[in-house]
Parts: C-alpha cells; sequence; structure tokens
C-alpha cells in the first residue's frame, strides 16, 4: 500500500460540516483507499485467462504481494493512529510491512477473492500489528464509496479492534479443549449421561402418593427396567473403551445391555432409592461386564452436574475398575479359610465350622478324622516335595468325595477331617467308602507312592459334646492306622 492524495473528500460539505471531520472523529479505525491499480491488475490477469483467483494467488504467494503493493492509502483518521501506535499517517504507511505481517495472508486472499467476484464490499477476520509489537485482532469491513465502482479509486476501509473479544473465545476455547483432555484422558472411565426422564418417572410416583421406594420396586421389580432403559449415555472416554474391551464409543453404546445385566439390576436399584431420597451424590461398589465377558468389578460415584439438580439432565458417573484389588480380597480370604497345598478348608475354618455346628447343628453330625499313611516314611525317604505331592493327591480326592454342603478340612501336617452335618452313622460309612474307592482311582491315574488313609468315624445325635464325638473318630481312625501298619509289617515279613 502506499500514501497518496485525499483528492476531494476533504472539500465535501454536508449541512455546512465538513464529511472530513466526520472521518476524522469517528471512533472506528477508518482507511480511505485507493483499489484502481489493483483493478487494472486484475483485468490483465483475467485477460490472460486467469479464473480462479484463490488457486492462482496460492499457486505463488508473492501474486499476494503484488496485490498489496497496488493499494494506495489516501487517508487514515486519529483512531487509526491511535490502534496502530502511530505518531503520523506517514510513519504509519511508511511501516506498513511492520503492520501487515505473518498471520494475515489468508483473510488478505480472501478479500482479494471478494473483489474479484464483483461485490462492492468486503469483509474479512484477520491479524494485524501495532507499530509497538502488540497483536490486534481485527474485523476488517471494506465498502467501495457510490460513484467509484469502475474505477474503485475510493475504497473505505472500517478496522474494529476485536482483540479482547478474540482473547476471551481463544481462553474459552482452550479451557474446553483442556475440560475436554481430562475427560478423554482421564485415567478412570467417566460416562455422561442424562438421568432426567428417570426423574420425571420417580416424579410420576409420588405424585401417586408412592412414598416408600424400595418396597414399590420388591412389588414391582420391572420398574427398575424401566428406569434402566430411560438412561441415555451422552458421551464416554478412552478409557472407558479400554476397560470394557470396547473398540470405539458406537460399539460399546450399541451394546450396553452387555455391560449392565446380572448383580447390575441390584445396584441400580439402590442408587434410584438414593436419588429418591435426594443423595445427588452418592459411591458403591458394583459389578459390570466387558464385550468379551469378563466380569469388571467396579467402584462407582455417581453426582448430578452443579446447576442441573432440577432435572438431572446432566450426570457424570466415574467409574474405576477394582478387579485386582476384588481378586485379591477374595484370595486373602480364601488363604484365611484354605489350605494353600491342598485347596481343602484350614484348620482355622475347622474350629469354627466346629463351634457353629455345636450351637446350631443340624444334627446328627457325623465326623470323618483321617490321617495319610507312611508320609513320614515318603519325606524321610523321597524328600518334601515327594511328601507334598501326596497330600496334594489327598486333597484332590477330598474335594471329589465331598459334597459343597459338607466340608473337608486339613487340620495338621497329615491329618484331615470331615463334617458331614446331619448325616447319621449310615451316611458316614457310605462317605468311607466313596473315599476309599477314589483312592484306588488315584492311585491308578499316579504312577510311583500310592496315597493311603487311615479313616475313623463317629456321630454325634446332640447329646453329646462334639469334642466327644471327634475323640471316638480319633480313636477308631489309630485303630486303622494300627493296623495299617500291622498289615505292613506283615507283608515285609512274608516278603522275607
Amino acid at each position: 500500500m502506499q500514501s497518496g492524495d485525499t483528492g476531494s473528500v476533504g472539500n465535501m460539505d454536508t449541512m455546512g460540516v465538513k464529511l472530513i471531520d466526520f472521518f476524522d472523529v469517528t471512533p472506528t479505525s477508518l482507511w480511505l483507499e485507493d483499489y484502481s491499480e489493483l483493478r487494472a491488475l486484475f483485468e490483465r490477469w483475467r485477460a490472460d485467462g486467469v479464473t480462479d483467483l484463490r488457486r492462482f494467488l496460492e499457486d505463488d504467494t508473492r501474486r499476494v504481494a503484488e496485490c498489496s503493493a497496488c493499494i494506495r492509502v489516501l487517508k487514515v483518521n486519529q483512531r487509526t493512529l491511535s490502534l496502530y501506535a502511530a505518531t503520523s499517517q506517514d510513519e504509519l504507511v511508511s511501516r506498513l510491512d511492520h503492520v501487515l505481517r505473518d498471520d494475515m495472508l489468508e483473510a488478505h486472499v480472501d478479500e482479494l477473492v471478494q473483489m474479484w467476484e464483483g461485490g462492492p464490499s468486503f469483509q474479512s477476520k484477520s491479524v494485524n500489528y501495532a507499530l509497538d509489537g502488540r497483536r490486534l485482532d481485527i474485523l476488517l469491513k471494506g465498502v467501495i464509496l457510490p460513484g467509484h465502482e469502475d474505477k474503485w479509486d475510493r475504497v473505505l476501509v472500517a478496522v474494529d479492534d476485536i482483540t479482547e473479544l478474540e482473547d476471551a473465545r481463544r481462553r474459552t476455547a482452550m479451557s474446553e479443549a483442556y475440560a475436554r483432555g481430562i475427560f478423554e484422558y482421564a485415567p478412570v472411565s467417566l460416562w455422561v449421561e442424562d438421568f432426567e426422564a428417570v426423574k420425571d418417572l420417580l416424579e410420576e410416583l409420588r405424585d401417586r402418593g408412592i412414598t416408600d421406594l424400595r418396597t414399590f420396586t420388591d412389588v414391582h421389580p420391572e420398574f427398575v427396567e424401566r428406569c434402566m432403559a430411560e438412561i441415555q449415555v451422552l458421551d464416554v472416554n478412552h478409557h472407558t473403551l479400554e476397560m470394557f474391551k470396547a473398540p470405539n464409543k458406537a460399539e460399546l453404546l450399541g451394546r450396553l445391555s452387555e455391560v449392565f445385566r446380572g448383580e447390575m439390576r441390584h445396584h441400580f436399584r439402590e442408587q434410584l432409592i438414593d436419588l429418591w431420597d435426594g443423595k445427588l451424590f452418592h459411591t458403591r461398589e458394583v459389578v459390570n461386564y466387558a464385550l468379551d465377558g469378563e466380569v469388571v468389578n467396579i467402584h462407582l460415584q455417581f453426582s448430578v452436574f452443579p446447576g442441573h439438580e432440577g432435572h438431572w439432565d446432566l450426570v457424570l458417573l466415574a467409574l474405576t475398575d477394582i478387579t485386582a484389588r476384588k481378586k485379591a480380597e477374595a484370595y486373602l480370604e480364601f488363604l484365611g479359610k484354605h489350605d494353600v497345598l491342598t485347596k481343602l478348608k484350614n484348620r482355622s475354618f475347622y474350629v469354627d465350622e466346629l463351634n457353629r455346628l455345636q450351637r446350631k447343628g443340624p444334627f446328627p453330625v457325623t465326623a470323618i478324622m483321617i490321617d495319610v499313611n507312611d508320609l513320614k516314611k515318603v519325606n524321610d525317604q523321597l524328600g518334601h516335595a515327594a511328601g507334598d505331592e501326596l497330600l496334594r493327591r489327598a486333597g484332590e480326592v477330598l474335594t471329589k468325595a465331598v459334597d459343597k454342603r459338607y466340608h473337608a478340612a486339613r487340620i495338621g501336617g497329615d491329618e484331615f477331617a470331615v463334617l458331614l452335618p446331619g448325616v447319621d452313622a449310615r451316611g458316614g460309612e457310605q462317605m468311607v467308602e466313596q473315599i476309599e474307592k477314589l483312592i484306588e482311582l488315584n492311585n491308578q491315574f499316579y504312577t510311583g507312592t500310592k496315597l493311603s488313609f487311615s479313616m475313623g468315624s463317629a456321630t454325634c445325635d446332640g447329646k453329646e459334646r462334639l469334642e466327644e464325638t471327634l475323640k471316638r473318630a480319633d480313636l477308631a481312625m489309630y485303630e486303622s492306622k494300627r493296623a495299617h501298619y500291622d498289615q505292613t509289617k506283615s507283608n515285609r515279613r512274608a516278603a522275607n
């Protein structure tokens, strides 16, 4: 752009007041410019066969500078000098390369294309720079003044400083991007849901006079299903897809019935009761399912977004996968009640069960005391690994023999006990026979050391304490063990 004569602008009067006075005092930055050389340049390009100006300029951006050089600045007002930190029009025009740079190329091309296409005006949003280095976001509007449409020798350009507005927009965009980033990449599963229809259903119940939702859902469990069906999932984050083994959001949202099933209905009912009671933030542990069918134990946090308490139309659920913790807890619980080597119940469980049976029965209670024969000899001759293998086999036999209603426990190094509540002496004898048959099968399956039990049983009808019954079973087991060793000695003598 170049500076030039303002022509007759200063000589025009309207009702005795010079128009130039309005130009100078207008609080918007105004530029009066001469685009006639640009029009002539356009005509030459058209004659050369240019039809698509945008592509023509983008093919060689030096042509944009050629267009800019055709524009002459005739006059700027005081607001322009102030906005661009210029002491005079001459300083501003001489330093236009400081004003028009960097981010404005695309916007300037848009302006040129608008003029190329024959419109009497143009508009763009762009970036300029003040002479003191300040970045200015501007809204530029230009118009060819009436009577100059053929030559474009008088074009009025208004520049609005929208820096504050654009800064606010950028801050908002950054804030939204930051919030979105936190949502998408949070290390927990996040769900944004709409519970407004659920709230409406609960309000309908209140209007019908229902006061106790727990009792109502006991009688009408289908209401819980209906509420679940009314929930709208608005969005989920990346961690949710990973947790539930979903390839994408559409796949997950299309298969929610596979995720929320089984025990989830009970948990959701409790969630509904919390909402009924006005608890808009609550936590609980629930069970969901991944799309591959695996159980996912969840710590769920539910919260209605602030400002949406009246409609529940925006709700956030944060789900933390606690499956590993649950497995660890289950294993610790297992260790507390089970013998690790044999997988049977341990002595601690056995003692607790004896106390429970003594208090509550049911009687009769039959106890079978068991000792693994020759374990010490196996440990001494073949090593403890062979002895442990014999104990594991004992666990296999007792696990198969004893129904889940009853319990087999390892109560010492080579000692086991089977408790049969509600079973009489004949039932105890049948259990002993079943164990003996399984020992035979076990010895057929495993080579090497043979598994052998000494067993004794006794039955308590409730008239004596269980401790006395166990003593009788122990005595019977020792009799069996004595017979086993007598038989072993006899066999050795016969072999010799």
